[in-house]
């Protein structure tokens, strides 16, 4: 038997055993299955590699000391959590794009190529006897044959839900675009705090190492003496434990000096590793607010980003309540069409139509109560919403305001409490004998200055952190909505003059807001 036979052979018994044909069917669509393939060593490799290089991609080396405006402005620029948001925005403006495009009416074109083995023949039957025919077979179509169609369409319902649709992710856009605002206003906060923090860090960071060492040898010197029973062991042992005490409040304050610049780096999306140093203003200036409380709700309720974004959704909210409305009229559609067939039967081988037609479903009219009254529902939970959450802006605006006093008068206090210890230890420095309570005196009041220098830092970053807050919660923007340029240089320039423009609407001249 050749293949040719055997091969048919096999198709005649595929043919009339279905169940072996499923079977069949079965084994062939079970080894085209996919199943799990986990990332080999290699990917993962590869995979990390991309991740740091993309991550570090679009980042400028610092060139000097940074200042203040320079880790606003980085942070702006470079921060990956904002950087998220603006590719989010940027995605819904593009499906804004496309919802716009779906307004347009269908322009479809079409083209094809048929071909028979053998002619559509056809003949026809006496009603009332079927088995006689009138005329021998006949055909009227070419074995092969091309079409082309171009059509154009418009349904009036259609129209409808996409005008409503793209009005919805218009707002959408807007939507995202509130978000941002509301990731850069915190982000500005939190790089105020880590600032300052980082700068005291880096003012302390090198004096601790070498009073630890003081203390490290003032403690031998004491086990020394405790073996050679110089002194009782009484006064050693306390001697001893009070020195350990303060080499762990250094260890304790050096621990926490690592991790500041690391957590400031992380917000400027600087390399963890990477060196840098800071160069603050020269002293502490005091941020003050003196917007009549008044102006300060009315600015919270026209600018937060969270009032601004529960009103775009009330707005979809209304479009969604249009579109299911809409729903509900008749479909009118509209066609015209240019049309091409090749067959040689025809008369005519190209012509035109035009049609236009109407579709109802009648039943959604009972339908029309339901649909209002889901969507009033809707409504008026957007709007009780929107209340509730202008009720707590205007309480975070009065709660800001007290902490920003409060810090205020804590920074006031520790500054205070800094000087006092710097006179300590000047006059403890200047009355240390060689003995070994001299040294230990002139050790702790060394390391009390220090941490007093350390909390005066931290207290003067949690003050910016408040006026930070304080911004934000006013819905106050650290740069203008539009910036000439984003490189850090205009960023920098944007940041400080917008810095002074809400400077002179603390003030309480509401003309500049």
């Amino acid at each position: 038997m050749n293949s040719s036979s055997s091969a048919a052979h096999i198709h005649t018994w595929l043919a009339r055993s279905p169940l072996m044909l499923a079977i069949a069917a079965g084994v062939l669509l079970s080894g085209c299955a996919i199943h799990p393939k986990p990332f080999t060593d290699a990917e993962r490799q590869q995979l990390a590699a991309t991740e740091r290089s993309d991550m570090l991609s679009q980042q400028q080396p610092p060139k000097g000391p940074i200042t203040l405006d320079e880790a606003l402005a980085r942070a702006i620029r470079f921060n990956l959590d904002n950087r998220q948001k603006m590719m989010e925005e940027a995605l819904a403006q593009r499906q804004l794009d496309l919802a716009n495009f779906d307004l347009l009416p269908k322009l479809t074109a079409a083209a094809g190529y048929t071909t028979r083995n053998r002619e559509l023949a056809s003949r026809s039957v006496l009603l009332d006897n079927p088995s006689e025919t009138t005329v021998p077979p006949s055909y009227s179509t070419d074995k092969n044959m091309r079409t082309a169609d171009l059509g154009f369409s418009w349904n009036l319902l259609d129209f409808g839900v996409s005008y409503y649709e793209a009005k919805e992710q218009a707002d959408r856009v807007l939507v995202l675009q509130q978000r941002r605002r509301k990731v850069v206003q915190l982000l500005m906060q939190q790089v105020r705090e880590a600032y300052w923090q980082a700068a005291g860090a880096e003012r302390i960071h090198d004096r601790i190492g070498p009073l630890l060492q003081q203390a490290q040898a003032a403690l031998d010197d004491s086990s020394r003496a405790q073996q050679a029973q110089v002194a009782s062991p009484l006064d050693t042992l306390n001697y001893r434990h009070e020195m350990l005490d303060i080499m762990r409040q250094l260890e304790l304050v050096r621990d926490q000096l690592e991790e500041a610049k690391p957590r400031l780096a992380s917000l400027m999306n600087l390399d963890p590793g990477q060196e840098f140093t800071l160069s603050p203003p020269a002293g502490f200036d005091e941020p003050h607010f003196d917007m009549p409380i008044a102006q300060m709700e009315t600015t919270a309720l026209e600018r937060r980003p969270e009032l601004l974004e529960a009103g775009y959704n009330e707005r979809i909210s209304v479009n969604e309540t249009h579109k299911a409305m809409a729903r509900l009229l008749p479909g009118l559609q509209v066609q015209l069409g240019e049309h091409y067939d090749s067959n040689s039967f025809l008369a005519f081988h190209a012509w035109r139509d035009a049609g236009l037609s109407v579709s109802w479903n009648l039943l959604n009219v009972l339908n029309i109560k339901n649909i209002r009254g889901a969507a009033k529902a809707q409504l008026d939970v957007a709007k009780v919403q929107r209340e509730a959450l202008a009720m707590a802006v205007l309480t975070q605006v009065h709660v800001a305001r007290t902490e920003l006093d409060a810090k205020r008068r804590q920074f006031e206090l520790l500054k205070q409490m800094n000087d006092v210890d710097q006179q300590i230890l000047e006059h403890t420095r200047n009355a240390a004998n060689a003995n070994a309570i001299g040294k230990l005196n002139e050790i702790r009041a060394a390391a009390g200055a220090m941490m007093a220098e350390l909390r005066l830092y931290e207290s003067y970053g949690e003050l910016e952190s408040s006026y930070g807050q304080l911004l934000a919660t006013l819905g106050l923007d650290p740069v203008p909505d539009s910036v000439q340029s984003h490189d850090l240089a205009a960023l920098e320039q944007a940041i400080a003059e917008e810095q002074k423009r809400w400077d002179e609407l603390a003030q309480g001249d509401g003309s500049k807001s």
